[in-house]
C-alpha cells in the first residue's frame, strides 16, 4: 500500500461489541455505517483458536479431490460445494466467473421438522462423509467445528443487530422478530486460487458487488485482497486484522434505512502469488420479513427511495443473477412465496 492507501485503510473504524457503554458504542457504529459501511469488530467473545480451527478445517475441505467435493452439493437448497468460477458477482464487467470455489452451510432444518420448506430455503445441510467416502481425517469433528462456529456467529450477529437498532435511536430489540423465526443465516467457506486478477481483462478473484442482506461477518486468513470502493470511486484495501471480524452492511439494511446506512461495493483482487481463504457469515432476516423504509429514516426532505420487498424475494433474485448452478426447487413458486404482502 502507498501512504494514501494506508491512511484510508487506517480510517476504517473499530467497534467493540462487548462494551460497558452501549450508547457511546452505538454512536461510533452509526458514524461507521453512514460514512464507510465497513468496520472491524473486536471484543466479540470468540477466542482466536476458534478462528484458527475453522480456517484450518476450511483448507482441509478444499484440499479434497474435485470429484469428491462435487458430490457434496445441493443446488436446490444452495448448500454445499460451489465450483471454481461458478459465481459471477459483477456480470457486466467480468469475462469469466470469480476465481474462487466455495462451500455453503445454512441453518440446519431436518426434513421431518415443521419448518422444513425447500421453497423458502429451509432444509438440511450436506456434509462431508454423509454421501459416500470422505478423505477428511475426521469428518465428524469437521462438522462439529463448523456447527459451533456457525452458532457463535449467529449469537454475534444477533447482538450486533441490537447495537444497530440503538444506533438508529430505536429500541434495541426492534429487529429481534426478524431474526428469531428461522433467519436466513449462512456460512460460506471460500478458497481463492492463486490466479492473478486482471481487472482490465475482466478477471477478478471476486467481482465488485454489495452484499445482499443485513450484515456480513468476515473472517480471513493473513493474505490481503479485499478492497472497498469509496464514495469518490477509489478502491482501497481492507487489511486483515488478527482476532477481528471485518464487518460490512448489506442491501437490506440500506433499504431499511433509506440509504442512510451504506451497503458498500467491494471486490477481491489477487496478486497471483498466493491462495487465499476467507469465511463470510451472512446474517439475513427471515424469509418472509417485509423490508421497507423505516419511519425514522423518512422526512419531508427525504422521502422513501426504495420500494417494499421481502427478504426471501430479494435473496432469490440475487442468487439467480449471480450463481450459474442455482437450481431452486420451484423458482416461480419461491418468488410467489416471497412476494411482499
Amino acid at each position: 500500500m502507498n501512504r494514501k492507501e494506508e491512511s484510508l485503510a487506517c480510517s476504517i473504524p473499530t467497534i467493540h461489541l462487548n462494551c460497558s457503554d452501549k450508547v457511546k458504542e452505538a454512536k461510533k457504529l452509526r458514524l461507521a455505517c453512514t460514512t464507510v459501511g465497513f468496520f472491524y469488530l473486536e471484543s466479540h467473545g470468540l477466542a482466536r483458536y476458534q478462528f484458527t480451527d475453522v480456517l484450518a478445517a476450511s483448507r482441509e475441505f478444499f484440499e479434497l479431490p474435485l470429484e469428491e467435493k462435487r458430490c457434496i452439493s445441493d443446488h436446490e437448497m444452495t448448500r454445499g460445494y460451489t465450483a471454481m468460477e461458478e459465481e459471477t458477482l459483477d456480470p457486466s464487467n467480468q469475462t469469466k466467473g470469480d476465481t474462487k470455489e466455495g462451500f455453503y452451510i445454512g441453518q440446519e432444518i431436518p426434513k421431518d421438522h415443521a419448518l422444513y420448506n425447500p421453497v423458502k430455503l429451509a432444509g438440511p445441510n450436506v456434509w462431508p462423509g454423509e454421501c459416500g467416502s470422505c478423505s477428511i481425517s475426521d469428518h465428524r469433528k469437521w462438522k462439529k467445528i463448523m456447527q459451533e462456529y456457525f452458532s457463535s456467529c449467529c449469537d454475534i450477529g444477533f447482538r450486533l443487530q441490537r447495537l444497530i437498532a440503538l444506533s438508529l435511536d430505536l429500541d434495541e430489540k426492534f429487529f429481534d422478530p426478524h431474526f428469531t423465526n428461522y433467519p436466513l443465516t449462512a456460512l460460506r467457506l471460500l478458497h481463492y486460487s492463486s490466479e492473478e486478477s486482471k481487472p482490465e481483462l475482466g478477471v477478478f478473484a471476486c467481482g465488485a458487488h454489495s452484499d445482499y442482506g443485513m450484515l456480513t461477518l468476515l473472517l480471513t486468513d493473513a493474505n490481503p485482497g479485499l478492497q472497498i470502493r469509496t464514495l469518490e470511486g477509489n478502491w482501497i484495501p481492507i487489511p486483515p486484522r488478527e482476532g477481528a471480524f471485518i464487518v460490512n452492511l448489506g442491501d437490506m439494511l440500506e433499504r431499511w434505512t433509506n440509504g442512510l446506512y451504506l451497503s458498500t461495493v467491494h471486490r477481491v483482487i489477487s496478486e497471483g502469488s498466493y491462495e487465499r481463504f476467507s469465511i463470510p457469515f451472512f446474517y439475513e432476516p427471515s424469509f418472509d420479513t417485509v423490508v421497507e423504509v423505516l419511519e425514522c429514516c423518512i422526512d419531508e426532505n427525504n422521502p422513501p427511495k426504495y420500494s417494499r420487498t421481502t427478504s426471501g424475494r430479494h435473496l432469490l433474485e440475487k442468487y439467480s443473477q449471480t450463481h450459474a448452478d442455482f437450481n431452486p426447487h420451484d423458482q416461480k413458486e419461491m418468488i410467489r412465496s416471497a412476494e411482499a404482502p
